[in-house]
């Protein structure tokens, strides 16, 4: 049987939807007041955001059992978009949280920066530099170089047009490598060839100094 309701119901709905919608806006404005003044006045601010969707998606993870609400999401095109962050953070007279995010399978909030920036390391993917190259000459040694934003996926499908495969992937290949490194890259291999970890040659790690 239908059900109908009075008109005061859906104008009560509707203004308390316009409330909800002008409060995210506010809410977004006043994180976006606690970015570092220094921090707008460098060159990667272009590729600042504080959109409140990108806000919101930089805000909750996979498990969605944590939620913390950066002031900014930066979208870098270059390694040193990164570094000048971290530098800043360092060195200005309030220093602000910093959190690497890949596709936000993170654990426990791990890819959050509660009124900090969050950095969307796939933006790298369109950065030449970064990627995935593979060296399958027997001379120079069998190995994958590879941007810590690039997904297992992707590795797996550029080693297998050399007949190669990485010996310890996770189960799930949808993860990027940065993002499985960070928390040792357990899978069903590392019985045999051990975590990703004890896999990797060598790794560049950006640490601002």
């Amino acid at each position: 049987m239908a059900k109908f309701f009075a008109p005061g119901y859906f104008i009560f709905l509707f203004i308390m939807s316009h409330l909800m919608s002008i409060i995210g806006k506010l809410k977004t404005y006043w994180n976006a007041s606690s970015i570092p003044h220094e921090l707008l006045s460098l060159d990667i601010a272009a590729r600042l955001s504080t959109d409140s969707d990108a806000i919101e998606a930089a805000s909750t993870d996979f498990g969605n059992i944590v939620k913390e609400t950066p002031a900014a999401v930066l979208y870098p095109s270059t390694i040193n978009d990164i570094l000048d962050l971290i530098k800043l953070s360092y060195n200005t007279h309030i220093p602000f949280t910093i959190a690497a995010r890949g596709h936000g399978h993170s654990v426990r909030g791990q890819a959050m920066a509660r009124n900090g920036v969050v950095v969307d390391m796939n933006s790298l993917k369109n950065n030449y530099r970064t990627g995935i190259r593979v060296s399958w000459d027997a001379s120079l040694g069998f190995y994958a170089d590879v941007g810590g934003e690039q997904l297992w996926i992707d590795v797996l499908n550029a080693t297998l047009v050399h007949g190669l495969a990485p010996v310890s992937w996770t189960d799930f290949l949808y993860l990027t490598v940065g993002g499985t490194l960070s928390n040792a890259g357990i899978s069903g291999q590392t019985f045999r060839y051990g975590p990703q970890i004890s896999n990797v040659h060598d790794m560049d790690v950006i640490t601002g100094s």
